[in-house]
């Protein structure tokens, strides 16, 4: 039984491989549109990677060309929100359609809006198609604020609401004081793992219970949302900006609020150091705790989970872009090969970027709740007194 376990798992992930092949090679999204939906050159391959780590307006699952040369998609739209200049207006994704020149004017409310580069303009009055200068960016729109349903949105809400539902029925039965059955003997061994492992020694023993529920959501919110990423279903949320930056300043609204005064005073008058010296100090401490923490926290998640997508693609597009020089068979076999290693390790990947975030967030909250035992006494110019035990215990 656990031989045939471990080649349903080796199976699984060679026909994930194989499925994302097949999607980067029929799948349709703006670059290459005009092509077919073929990707085969070297800026086609380029094109589709960048577009692919991107948000999108609608969910596409695959698409291809039919004996007559039409291209037929399957997926669904998803809700367009949009507050523009005449207020609230809504409509479905699906009326932005691709035609000869790749965008298409939809008139609601009296505005027309046009998506260029995944991004929605409102046309300025009387102007009736997108007008570009030499570097490609409209002159005659403007963005508007975007509310809308994206691809991102549903893999947040997805992730979301199955974490309510396991979660719910693993606090169901700790609260009837029993075992842990079914899909919870999955989940308790990791719950006391960030529990005892990250929340108690990095926060200590007398406030990590009020942050444990926090630590515990955004270790499994990034670590589900990172194997997500690794499907063919295109999902890329960890991988955008305004996600990663969001659960950072979560963190930081977090040990900021929770900061004692201990913490405070270590940052804003810096005891120790001669006083000229303390208003620096506080400078390039409030920027550290404000600015350089969360930024570090956002940019490692973000970037290393684009890298990772990134690489995979590209892996895998070396059997279209090397099949002339290595033939079509030892294209495929080499890109397959690669790409296996590659998600192997971005399986590793998800998880370590989950408890980095998780450890650091810990990390950063205990840096602040932290109470010092004895309170020393320093002299006239700062410099901290050693109790007289502290100072035989040096000597034994």
């Amino acid at each position: 039984m656990k031989v045939a376990k471990q080649t349903f798992k080796f199976y699984s992930l060679v026909l994930m491989l194989f499925v994302s092949a097949f999607a980067m090679a029929e799948n349709t999204t703006d670059p290459v549109e005009n092509t077919g939906g073929q990707v085969d050159t070297k800026e086609e391959v380029e094109a589709y990677i960048l577009h692919h780590i991107q948000d999108s307006h609608d969910f596409s699952l695959f698409s291809y060309t039919s004996d007559t040369g039409e291209r037929k998609h399957f997926g669904f739209p998803l809700p367009v929100i949009l507050w523009s200049s005449n207020g609230l207006t809504t409509f479905m994704s699906s009326e932005f359609h691709h035609n000869d020149d790749g965008h298409v004017i939809v008139e609601k409310n009296g505005l027309k809006f046009a998506k260029i580069h995944s991004k929605i303009y409102e046309l300025d009055g009387g102007a009736a198609t997108v007008a570009f200068d030499e570097t490609h960016h409209a002159t005659n729109a403007h963005r508007v604020l975007d509310f809308s349903i994206t691809k991102s949105v549903v893999g947040v809400l997805l992730i979301g609401l199955l974490m309510l539902i396991w979660f719910s029925g693993l606090a169901r039965q700790y609260k009837k004081r029993q075992v842990p059955t079914g899909f919870g003997r999955v989940l308790e061994p990791l719950v006391l793992y960030v529990r005892d492992e990250i929340s108690r020694p990095n926060i200590g023993e007398k406030h990590y219970r009020k942050f444990t529920g926090y630590l515990l959501t955004v270790f499994f919110f990034i670590w589900i949302l990172n194997l997500l990423g690794l499907t063919p279903f295109g999902f890329n949320v960890t991988g955008q900006l305004a996600v990663t930056a969001c659960l950072a300043i979560f963190t930081l609204i977090i040990y900021t609020v929770s900061g004692n005064k201990d913490y405070w005073m270590h940052i804003l008058w810096m005891p120790g150091v001669p006083v000229l010296i303390r208003p620096v100090l506080a400078i390039i401490e409030l920027a550290g705790a404000l600015i350089i923490k969360p930024f570090s926290l956002l940019v490692r998640l973000f970037a290393n989970i684009s890298a990772g997508h990134i690489v995979v693609m590209s892996l895998i597009a070396i059997m279209f872009t090397l099949k002339k020089s290595l033939g079509v068979v030892g294209a495929t076999s080499l890109s397959l090969v690669l790409s296996f290693f590659i998600t192997l390790i971005e399986v590793l990947v998800a998880f370590l970027q989950a408890y980095i975030f998780t450890m650091l967030s810990a990390l950063f909250i205990g840096m602040a709740v932290a109470e010092h035992d004895h309170e020393h006494d320093h002299d006239d110019h700062g410099h901290e007194i050693p109790d007289a035990e502290d100072v035989r215990g040096d000597f034994i």
